[in-house]
């Protein structure tokens, strides 16, 4: 499934755990909307589905992100690929822990490993609006506002691989 080293991820965890961890290890910080786009450059519907996966998964699967590893499948360039930088800041998989990786492809998911245990996340289709009209960027960012706030059952599907 993923292609990370896995003696890295643990060579980094067990001094963290030796050191007994890092004081902001643990924090559960809400990231909002304006969090996103200063993280990511604008606010889309992309960065905003990956980091509610992201979020999903550190909430409900496995909460320490040293213990944990993403792969993100999409077309692998934007805007799908945005779903990296979400799930990046929701699970706290990150690409200088190489713990988080975008594999290309068509079909647009989230797996999520932690020992010998897998989350998969599927999005719910989204309703873009039409490429091209005037207002493009706008509703995009409303759009990607309104998806903040749905419940996860309206973002995604969970289940195991």
């Amino acid at each position: 499934m993923l292609q990370i080293c896995d003696s890295n991820i643990r060579k980094v965890s067990k001094i963290m755990h030796e050191a007994r961890g890092c004081k902001y290890t643990g924090i559960d910080k809400v990231y909002t909307t304006e969090d996103l786009a200063a993280f990511h450059g604008h606010l889309g519907p992309y960065i905003v589905l990956g980091y509610r996966m992201g979020r999903y998964a550190k909430q409900h699967f496995c909460s320490d992100p040293f213990q944990m590893k993403a792969a993100v499948y999409c077309s692998g360039a934007p805007p799908q690929s945005c779903l990296a930088d979400g799930v990046q800041i929701g699970s706290g998989c990150t690409l200088g822990k190489r713990n988080i990786e975008i594999i290309q492809g068509d079909e647009i998911k989230c797996e999520f490993a932690s020992e010998n245990r897998a989350l998969v996340i599927r999005p719910k289709p989204i309703d873009f609006p039409e490429n091209g009209i005037s207002n493009f960027d706008v509703l995009i960012e409303e759009l990607a506002a309104r998806m903040y706030g749905l419940d996860d059952a309206e973002l995604f599907i969970t289940g195991t691989s």
